[in-house]
């Protein structure tokens, strides 16, 4: 049993229960002490968190900082956790924006507050523990703990018009994956059990194991499709906008951010490495609906009359871009996939919360009811500006470097050449629909009276938008502090889905010459019957 001395990935998964606990005890009308208690809890999550980016061996591909303990032995069930290159900044984007949450929520939320804290904290425990699980029966039990507290956050604080549609909406798609996931983890658990005789969820021993190429067809199907409505992919995206014009806005911020992360990252972490074969066979299909979502994506977007819905179906497209970079199976294009989660996650992010403070100022969201706010909101407008600049791919921005390492790993594979073509059209498409939202909201005259005596930007939204900055650039100018630590791991992951591939084919060979071996013999032994 290998373990730290120190339980640090434990420490900072349960750290926000621990937060719940403590707000049980407070009283429910003491909101000021009530958010101040969860900004701490969050804070020292983080804190924690960047203990962990340091302990972090950047040069190593293995999994590091690993627990494991025997949880069910008897069912093969283990609590097992650990990071590698893969996995440690998405657990740092979720750190990073627990406190930037609570802080956006500080005037935002004014009902319910200690209900609504519970939920942001019990949800970032479901999260961290995704990211950190490398057991698959511990993996779905953070993978359904995030289900409740969303659902509650979006039919509970949400836009009261249409909230529980859009929630019940939200939970229906996400079940539907998540019990085809369930079916495929006891069939793998099933499988590799009756053929080596050891029953277990632990995932790097399931990696090791060559599922026979029918099973892993319908296995990997299953995965695809509980992690393709998480991303969502085109055509299971349907729930996404609702889910985010209805959320309120720390609500949309963590889906964005984090949520969509999990189907990405269930992809690379799940469904490749154990199906590598079904996967390959799979990649020009999912590389063609990631296409169809970033085209599809952007040309809805540049329709659309209301900010909020605009920049949830920009998310359709950005993360389409993730997929083909994955699916391209190339160094670059799975770098450029991964950092366009961290982009993605900052830049989308960001752009809900400046929604949400102009929101909070004139209670709408339609384009149309702007203009001229630039002059009125100038602090507001650098912010809205950069985040919007950011999005679209300006090199020097964070968005430009994912974008450009998936487009150049795509198109270093020949049969994804044209793919990578035409999806850099998104780009431009990108362009329109994000720059010609902020000339219609930003410039031109103040021809809406109630928006000449707008505030600017307070302290306190200055202080949540100022990180998240401070990243957006640092990625942009000196990507390498970022890239250098996922390539390890990732080239790790290549070795690994290509030495197990070979391995099932070769199984399959085998198989198929003793079957043939089988019926040659049995038909000289007939025919050897029958002459006598």
């Amino acid at each position: 049993m290998e373990n730290v001395c120190f339980p640090y990935l434990s420490f900072i998964t349960f750290v926000p229960l621990l937060g719940v606990l403590v707000l049980l005890f407070i009283n429910r009308n003491s909101h000021e002490l009530l958010r101040s208690v969860a900004l701490i809890c969050m804070l020292i999550d983080f804190v924690g968190s960047l203990f962990i980016y340091f302990l972090f061996d950047s040069s190593s591909p293995v999994m590091q900082l690993i627990e494991n303990y025997a949880w069910v032995p008897s069912w093969g069930i283990s609590y097992k956790m650990g990071i590698d290159g893969i996995s440690l900044f998405l657990i740092l984007l979720t750190t990073f924006l627990g406190p930037i949450v609570i802080l956006a929520s500080w005037k935002d939320i004014q009902s319910r507050v200690k209900e609504f804290l519970i939920c942001l904290l019990f949800l970032q425990t479901g999260m961290v523990g995704v990211f950190a699980s490398l057991d698959l029966f511990l993996f779905y039990v953070f993978w359904e703990i995030m289900l409740i507290p969303m659902y509650l956050l979006i039919g509970v604080w949400g836009n009261p018009a249409r909230k529980l549609y859009a929630a019940i909406k939200f939970v229906l798609y996400t079940i539907v994956g998540s019990l085809l996931m369930l079916v495929a983890i006891l069939a793998l658990y099933s499988i590799a059990g009756n053929a080596t005789g050891t029953y277990t969820f632990d995932l790097l021993k399931l990696h090791e194991f060559p599922f026979p190429l029918q099973a892993q067809f319908w296995m990997f199907l299953a995965f695809f499709l509980a992690f393709a409505i998480k991303v969502p992919m085109f055509p299971f995206h349907t729930w996404l906008p609702d889910a985010h014009t209805e959320a309120p806005t720390v609500g949309s911020v963590v889906l964005a951010a984090v949520l969509l992360k999990m189907g990405t990252y269930g992809f690379i972490r799940f469904a490749i490495p154990l199906f590598p074969n079904a996967a390959m066979d799979a990649a020009w299909w999912i590389c063609l609906l990631s296409v169809i979502g970033i085209i599809y994506g952007a040309w809805v977007a540049m329709v659309q009359p209301d900010v909020k819905r605009l920049v949830a179906f920009s998310s359709v497209s950005h993360l389409g871009f993730v997929m083909l970079g994955m699916f391209a199976m190339s160094i670059q294009g799975l770098q450029g996939s991964l950092i366009q989660m961290i982009n993605h996650g900052l830049s989308t992010g960001a752009l809900f919360l400046i929604v949400g403070m102009i929101y909070e100022r004139r209670h709408t969201r339609l384009i149309q009811d702007f203009g001229g706010i630039s002059k009125v909101m100038p602090v507001f407008s650098v912010f809205f500006m950069i985040f919007t600049l950011s999005s679209i791919g300006l090199p020097g921005l964070n968005g430009f470097v994912g974008e450009f390492l998936i487009l150049l790993g795509a198109f270093k594979v020949e049969a994804l050449r044209w793919y990578a073509i035409v999806a850099a059209s998104g780009v431009i498409f990108a362009a329109v629909y994000m720059l010609w939202m902020f000339q219609r909201v930003m410039f031109g005259e103040i021809t809406n009276p109630k928006n000449l005596g707008l505030s600017d930007l307070s302290p306190r939204e200055v202080l949540v938008l100022t990180p998240i900055l401070v990243f957006v650039v640092w990625i942009g100018v000196y990507p390498n502090t970022f890239l250098r630590p996922m390539e390890p791991a990732l080239k790790n992951f290549v070795q690994v889905v290509e030495k197990k591939r070979a391995m099932v084919l070769d199984r399959e060979k085998a198989n198929k010459s003793q079957l043939q071996n089988e019926s040659i013999l049995a038909l000289v032994t007939n025919k050897q019957e029958k002459n006598d």
